[in-house]
């Protein structure tokens, strides 16, 4: 399970180091890819798996399906940590989520999202702002 807000440095290079804590469960590898908001999911491969699967599931004879899917899968490469727990981003996805620096890693469960660091500041402004109306659109799914 992946929780909590970590802030790292982008090297010249593109890596980026991942949370110590989450090091062991990427061990097998992982899969970066566009994601919403204009950051970058990163997966496990048991996590990316189960999402293809659902992804390759929708009908693809949808316009809204087939442009998730072009998003989600076009856009993912396989990533490897090296031995200071470092993975490359692809200079497409740098480019993609905007990242410069520091970026801000968000463990969200099964999923990592990485931000740059001022869209994330934004992103949480804006968010925390709304609070109260997310939490009564949630109540209504039932959260």
């Amino acid at each position: 399970m992946f929780i909590g807000e970590y802030s790292h440095n982008l090297d010249d290079k593109g890596r980026v180091s991942l949370p110590a804590k989450f090091r062991l469960e990427l061990s097998e590898g992982a899969v970066v890819t566009r994601g919403l908001d204009n950051c970058l999911f990163l997966y496990t491969k048991i996590e990316w798996e189960k999402l293809a699967e659902k992804l390759a599931s929708l009908p693809f004879s949808q316009a809204n399906s087939r442009a998730f899917s072009r998003l989600m899968l076009a856009g993912a490469m396989d990533v490897e940590m090296d031995k200071q727990g470092r993975v490359v981003l692809p200079e497409y996805l740098r480019q993609f989520a905007g990242l410069k620096k520091t970026v801000i890693i968000a463990g969200l469960y099964s999923r990592m999202e990485i931000w740059d660091e001022e869209n994330w500041k934004n992103y949480k402004t804006k968010t925390e702002a709304e609070s109260g109306d997310i939490a009564e659109k949630m109540a209504e799914l039932g959260v």
